[in-house]
């Protein structure tokens, strides 16, 4: 029910998506290519075949975007991969760049 001379407001919300920030997998020589598709499949979440074909790009290129995500994720994620590359004693190496 409406009361005569009442004022309705409207108020836009503006919802934006975070900015996304890339993760980028380095190559080295001594990280094994079995720790690199662990790595994609478990903290990155790809499939099999992804986590193969990312890792075999990273091989040849010397680098790949393993994913985008916002910056606290990325950043999560490269710190667990790098926690379990240092433990595993490997010199494997990420890092987060602005998409």
């Amino acid at each position: 029910m409406s009361v005569k001379g009442e004022v309705k407001e409207r108020s836009k919300i503006d919802i934006k998506e975070p900015h996304q920030y890339n993760v980028v997998m380095l190559n080295d020589d001594f990280t094994t290519m079995e720790f690199v598709v662990e790595i994609l499949i478990e903290i990155f979440r790809k499939d099999p075949a992804e986590a193969e074909r990312l890792m075999m790009t990273v091989h040849k290129s010397g680098s790949a975007v393993v994913g985008a995500y916002p910056y606290d994720i990325a950043v999560t994620k490269v710190n667990e991969a790098m926690s379990r590359a240092k433990a595993q004693g490997f010199p494997f190496r990420m890092r987060v760049e602005e998409a």
